[in-house]
Order: structure tokens, then C-alpha cells, then sequence
């Protein structure tokens, strides 16, 4: 029963985050998107409390009443995905909105040369110790720990370079799921996380409506998913194409502008603006 963990989510999710939407907004924690339009910010803070909220009974009762509504393996993640929320929460608030702040790992690399430690710095060092501990104690080869500690990060941090407009990160999450449900023919990704699944699916449509903007916050926490998806569904040979996919991409989004390409590629334009207000 280690999927009921998803539903529940979705309905803690249903009234917490627009709670938790309004809170931000009426306590002034608001920024302007890319259109200028003022959004509540940042909301992956509200869809990590969420998760947590929802957490909270299933874990009472999966050990209380020995129930199966939590997969086991669940605790081993924990700390990457609210660790990495957490990072994203002290790059929201200290660092991600100022003006000429370094963005990007050359941006953060040129500001460690001129003797500048910037929040994304520090980021980019802690997700690498948390990374480096999630994956740790799984029995695999020295080089194959590397590439999996890579393919996590590298994941959660080409999430921060999706979430450029309204719901895009959330989009891409959300295919993701439905091929690794599809190709694996499993919902074994809904049952380790649904938890968090549920609350972003919810606030998406926030997003979309551009009424809130995740944050670094909420783009780590959704990279982390993604992360934590591949790793846990795909085999040891699958998951080293997706290193090279991901990286790839990474590569991409750091030399190039992903929103150009994707404006320039109509199939991608048309789902990329599917649901925006």
C-alpha cells in the first residue's frame, strides 16, 4: 500500500499550499517573475512543509499499526531532498534575488576566483556532501558511485536551469515520471515519493497561473525528485545514459538559452505554454 502515500499527499497538498500561497503573499514574500508579474516566492518552501505535513501520519501509522504506506527505502533519500531544499532556501533568501548575483556554475566559479563565496557556492558544496552520502553504502563499484553521485546532482541542478518560466519544471518532472512509469512498466517512483509528488503536482498550477514562483528552493526539491527517480527505477547500465543525457543537457543550458531553443521548436513552444495563464 506504499502508494496511498501519493493521494494523501495530493489532499494535505490541497489545503496547505494555497494556504501557504497566501501566507508569502500577505507577509510580502513576493517577486517578479519574468514578466514582471508579482508571485508569492518562493513555494517550493510551502511544498517541502506540505510533503512533511502528509509525512507525518503515514509514518505514525506505517510503525504504530505496521502498515505498509511508506517504501523503506525512503529514509535513505530523505536527507538529500530536504537538505537540497534547504540549500535552496539560503540561496533564496540571502542570495538569489540580488542584483548582478553569479548564476550558473561558471558565474559561481568566477566569483570563487575573486575571493567571493557566494550562497550558489555554498549550494553546489553541500548538495555534493549530501549527494555523496545518500548514495554511499549500496555495495557498487568505485567508479559507478561517482557516476551516480554525478547523475544526482547533475539532475537536481538542470532543474534549476528549467525553471525559467511558469510550470516548466514541473512539466518536465512530470513527463519524467510518466516515461519512467511507462518504460519500467512500475509505479514504484509514486510510491517512494509520492509525498512530494502530491504537493507539486497541486502547486503547479499555482505556478502556471503565475500567482507563485518555486524558487531555488522549490527547483532543487524538484531536481531532487528527478534525481532520486532515476536512480532508484533505472538499471546500472540506464542509468549511465541518462548521466550523459543529463549531462548533456546541463551542458547545454549553461553555454546556451533553453527557453530560445524551446521557443524555436514549436512542438516544444506549444507544450512548454500548455496551462500558462
Amino acid at each position: 500500500m506504499t502508494w496511498v502515500g501519493f493521494p494523501v499527499a495530493i489532499a494535505v497538498g490541497l489545503l496547505v499550499v494555497p494556504a501557504g500561497v497566501r501566507g508569502l503573499a500577505d507577509g510580502g514574500l513576493v517577486r517578479s517573475n519574468y514578466r514582471g508579474v508579482d508571485a508569492a516566492f518562493p513555494l517550493g518552501a510551502v511544498l517541502a512543509t506540505a510533503a512533511l505535513v502528509a509525512l507525518a501520519p503515514l509514518a505514525f501509522l506505517n510503525d504504530r499499526a505496521d502498515l505498509d504506506l511508506l517504501a523503506p527505502d525512503l529514509r535513505q533519500w530523505m536527507p538529500y531532498l530536504l537538505g537540497v531544499a534547504f540549500l535552496g532556501f539560503l540561496d533564496d533568501s540571502l542570495g538569489g534575488g540580488e542584483e548582478g548575483a553569479p548564476r550558473g556554475w561558471r558565474g559561481h566559479a568566477r566569483a570563487l576566483r575573486a575571493g567571493s563565496l557566494s550562497t550558489g557556492a555554498v549550494k553546489a558544496v553541500g548538495a555534493l556532501a549530501l549527494a555523496a552520502y545518500v548514495v554511499s553504502g549500496r555495495g557498487m563499484e568505485s567508479w559507478r558511485y561517482l557516476a551516480d553521485v554525478a547523475l544526482l546532482i547533475l539532475a537536481t541542478n538542470l532543474f534549476n536551469l528549467l525553471d525559467l518560466r511558469p510550470g516548466r519544471a514541473e512539466k518536465g518532472l512530470g513527463l519524467l515520471c510518466v516515461g519512467l512509469c511507462l518504460g519500467v512498466w512500475t509505479l514504484a517512483p509514486l510510491e517512494l515519493l509520492g509525498i512530494f509528488a502530491g504537493p507539486i503536482l497541486v502547486g503547479a498550477w499555482f505556478t502556471l497561473r503565475e500567482r507563485a514562483m518555486l524558487g531555488d528552493t522549490g527547483s532543487n526539491l524538484l531536481g531532487a525528485v528527478a534525481g532520486v527517480w532515476l536512480l532508484t527505477t533505472l538499471g546500472a547500465d540506464a542509468r549511465l545514459v541518462a548521466l550523459v543525457i543529463v549531462g548533456g543537457l546541463t551542458i547545454y543550458g549553461e553555454l546556451r538559452s533553453i527557453s530560445a531553443t524551446i521557443e524555436s521548436v514549436p512542438p516544444l513552444r506549444w507544450l512548454d505554454s500548455l496551462g500558462r495563464a
